[in-house]
């Protein structure tokens, strides 16, 4: 059998780049089961209302996220919003616990996806953005889309 190559999204957190600043990304393993993988390849998973936590142990957790049970799986099917562990090195791990402490940060998911056949999560420290922050982003999209147009509309004559 030929192995993947590429990538394929299977879900994106578009919430997260609304309400959050992203300072940093990484791109982290995830340890699964197989009706879990089964489930991702038909492309059924959310990352809505997920989120990200380090244990005192110094391992990177990712809860919340929902992956529905495989249709065509048995009695040994996984359960759909069970707490998944990412895998890191640890000094980047020892590095997000620093700041997340030290700086008011968070730690937000923003994608699942194949790559090379197996399953990555694209997470972002993140801050939280203000109401106002949130309402000038929206304007300079608006306003960027509407210049697009009227330059389109003057190309055109």
């Amino acid at each position: 059998m030929a192995k993947e190559q590429g990538t394929s999204i299977i879900a994106q957190n578009r919430k997260a780049r609304h309400d959050y600043s992203i300072e940093d990304k990484y791109e982290v393993g995830l340890v699964l089961t197989g009706t879990e993988v089964k489930s991702l390849r038909m492309g059924r998973a959310s990352l809505a209302e997920s989120f990200i936590t380090i244990d005192r142990r110094g391992e990177i957790w990712l809860e919340g996220a929902n992956i529905p049970e495989y249709l065509n799986g048995t009695w040994n099917n996984h359960a759909p919003k069970r707490k998944r562990k990412l895998l890191l090195h640890s000094e980047q791990i020892a590095k997000l616990a620093r700041q997340i402490e030290a700086k008011g940060y968070t730690i937000i998911p923003l994608s699942l996806y194949f790559k090379d056949g197996r399953v990555k999560a694209e997470i972002a420290l993140a801050r939280g953005k203000k109401e106002y922050d949130k309402r000038q982003a929206l304007r300079e999209a608006q306003d960027k889309r509407e210049a697009l147009r009227e330059m389109r509309y003057a190309n055109m004559r």
